[in-house]
């Protein structure tokens, strides 16, 4: 597993390339991608690292898995290749973005645009067997991704982290509320969705506020 990622990540990940615990995980993933189809494909599992540049950082957004489908994933959480049917959740942050700004609904679910601009898209885990959901789930990328969250919460300042559902606001306690700023919602899948826990939430206005407030430029979402 090549961590082809962006220079501006060294400071916080070098160290963790070095651990125990990664050697472990790039022997596991390794061995999984040979043995069987995983998603994304291989050059794409650091892409939220390689699109977001650290200095450019603005908004984290925290998935939990890749998508396991088919041509589905292309690294970013949320996110699915230009062609590729909009999943249900997906769907949802497309609505509520609507609602919201009175952003028409894109055709395209690739959230690249997002990521350019310095919209973290990290999925805590980040590779998944072909249709088994949490399949790749404590092999390690756990501790990978939760030094990255620890890592923007220290070295960075007014970064807006959109939790969306109880996995994501798990990693809350990393993250430094006097220098940073939080928005919790519900997950924008269906049963969450339309329980009333997603819809209304109003973030993407929120966090280009917050940014305003902070002096710095809003997300063209």
């Amino acid at each position: 597993m090549h961590v082809n990622i962006s220079p501006t990540w060294a400071p916080i990940l070098q160290e963790q390339v070095s651990k125990d615990y990664f050697k472990s995980l790039n022997s596991f993933v390794d061995k999984s991608y040979r043995n069987a189809t995983c998603y994304p494909a291989k050059e794409d599992i650091f892409k939220a690292l390689q699109q977001t540049c650290f200095n450019d950082l603005r908004v984290v957004i925290i998935g939990q898995d890749p998508y396991h489908d088919k041509g589905q994933a292309n690294g970013l959480s949320f996110s699915v290749k230009d062609t590729v049917a909009h999943p249900p959740s997906l769907k949802n942050i497309f609505k509520e973005l609507e609602s919201d700004l009175g952003i028409a609904i894109p055709k395209s679910g690739n959230l690249e645009r997002w990521a350019t601009q310095g919209v973290l898209l990290l999925n805590a885990t980040l590779t998944v067997a072909a249709h088994k959901p949490a399949s790749h789930q404590k092999k390690g990328w756990e501790t990978f991704t939760d030094a990255i969250i620890s890592g923007i919460s220290t070295h960075k300042q007014g970064v807006v982290f959109l939790l969306w559902g109880g996995f994501a606001k798990k990693k809350a306690k990393k993250i430094d509320v006097s220098k940073h700023h939080i928005l919790s919602s519900g997950h924008p899948s269906p049963l969450s969705a339309n329980r009333g826990y997603w819809f209304g939430n109003k973030h993407f206005s929120l966090t280009n506020e917050y940014l305003v407030s902070q002096g710095k430029t809003p997300i063209n979402w």
